[in-house]
């Protein structure tokens, strides 16, 4: 079974930039396309960005367009989100996750699973 951990969760102001990790642990990270999702307080997860398999398409949520970046080091069995620019409103419990993929859709912002548990992302001042 795929195991999933994220870190690199933080307290950063609004403009500062993070950088979270996914590390992956019980199987080789590289025959999956990767989801990061988050959830703000008293609202529903939400997908922020997928990457495929090996790297070569990626997906982002148009509010992060632009200062989110998601990248993969499949020897190191990790997927990373770099995180710029960040708001107020990117805070919230971010996730990765196994999601489906197809040879037309290399990797979803949806139907996650194999969930981690989370890493905690607050931006404030």
């Amino acid at each position: 079974q795929l195991q999933l951990v994220e870190s690199g969760g933080d307290l950063v102001q609004p403009g500062g930039s993070l950088r979270l990790s996914c590390a992956a642990s019980g199987i080789t990270l590289e025959n999956y396309a990767i989801g990061w999702f988050r959830q703000a307080p008293g609202k529903e997860r939400e997908g922020v960005s997928c990457i495929s398999s090996g790297g070569g398409s990626t997906k982002y949520v148009d509010s992060v367009k632009g200062r989110f970046f998601i990248s993969r080091d499949n020897a190191k069995n990790t997927v990373f989100l770099q995180m710029k620019s960040l708001k107020s409103e990117d805070t919230g419990v971010y996730y990765c996750a196994r999601v489906p993929s197809t040879i037309e859709t290399p990797c979803v912002m949806y139907a996650g699973r194999d969930w981690g548990q989370g890493t905690q992302v607050t931006v404030s001042s």
